[in-house]
């Protein structure tokens, strides 16, 4: 990495790391470092690949109508520049459930030998129903809340993603600049969204010829709320094992592990211990991921560690 994208890298990192996490509108993920499209359409095709990520989260277990995301990620790239994706996201959220439906166009330009700057382009739609029966009575006769079911919003969204080819990658985006109503599971009422800026970023050090470190972060900025923030720090062995651990701003500590069960299959776990207030109605969140690489006969793929 060279002087500039140091200086970038550090800039990146103190900016985010002054905020705090507090309301959750988007699906949240602590494998976010495997599931960059669905943060950031100009990852789509990327990673040279055919790739289909399947990922379940249950969060906050043991609290009844906390969040359970489900999504579904498939992405190719269409010759040397350009990438296309396509996401399903269906996120639960006490008696409210978005599904998500989008599709994802990345094209790519050379800046370097190894580096490369790719723009993205999100359109989509997202289904938005709540069902008030599984709610509070005073949600069942609260005015403001008829009429908001079995909505569907368009939505569209952009981003851009710097990156070297197996060393390190930088990512802005905003995943929907469309602005409508949701429904706000900590505040148990309709609100209208507001703007998220994604920030993300990591990066691949060699240790040894048989361990790889990779410090990533990502920030979150949405219009009228605190910043959100996490870290996390993982190791690749072997390039099969992964374990490492993550930090969400005044909200978990996680740990992380992963296996590589073959050229193909990539399977990974993550555990959050809650550690704000919610912590004593819940007994953390648990996340399971499944990724497919379906690789070219005859061609090795690269070992990127993202």
């Amino acid at each position: 990495m060279n002087h500039h994208i140091k200086i970038l890298f550090l800039v990146a990192i103190l900016t985010i790391s002054t905020g705090s996490l507090q309301a959750q509108q988007d699906p949240q993920y602590t494998q976010y470092m495997y599931n960059t499209m669905s943060v950031n359409p100009a990852y789509a095709g990327t990673s040279g690949v055919f790739r289909i990520i399947g990922l379940h989260r249950s969060q906050w277990v043991n609290l009844e109508g906390a969040p359970k995301t489900q999504t579904l990620g498939v992405d190719t790239s269409l010759g040397k520049r350009t990438g296309l994706g396509i996401n399903i996201i269906n996120d639960i959220r006490g008696p409210a459930r978005e599904t998500y439906f989008d599709a994802n166009f990345s094209y790519t330009i050379p800046t370097g030998v190894h580096t490369s700057l790719s723009f993205g382009l999100k359109a989509g739609a997202r289904l938005f129903n709540v069902d008030f029966s599984k709610g509070t009575s005073e949600q069942q006769g609260d005015p403001n809340l008829q009429n908001i079911d079995s909505k569907i919003l368009p939505s569209f969204g952009a981003g851009i993603y710097l990156h070297h080819d197996t060393k390190w990658y930088l990512g802005l985006s905003v995943p929907n600049v469309l602005t409508s109503d949701y429904y706000n599971d900590n505040l148990q009422r309709v609100a209208e969204e507001q703007l998220h800026f994604f920030l993300i970023g990591a990066y691949v050090f060699d240790l040894t010829d048989a361990v790889k470190f990779k410090p990533a972060f990502l920030g979150k900025a949405v219009n009228g709320a605190p910043l959100s923030v996490d870290f996390s720090a993982n190791f690749l062995i072997h390039n099969r094992l992964t374990l490492g651990v993550a930090y969400r701003w005044d909200d978990a500590v996680s740990a992380l592990a992963g296996i590589q069960v073959n050229q193909g299959l990539f399977i990974g776990y993550g555990y959050d211990y809650t550690t704000s207030e919610l912590k004593n109605v819940s007994n953390g969140s648990h996340e399971l991921m499944l990724r497919f690489d379906f690789v070219r006969k005859g061609r090795i793929k690269s070992p990127r560690f993202f």
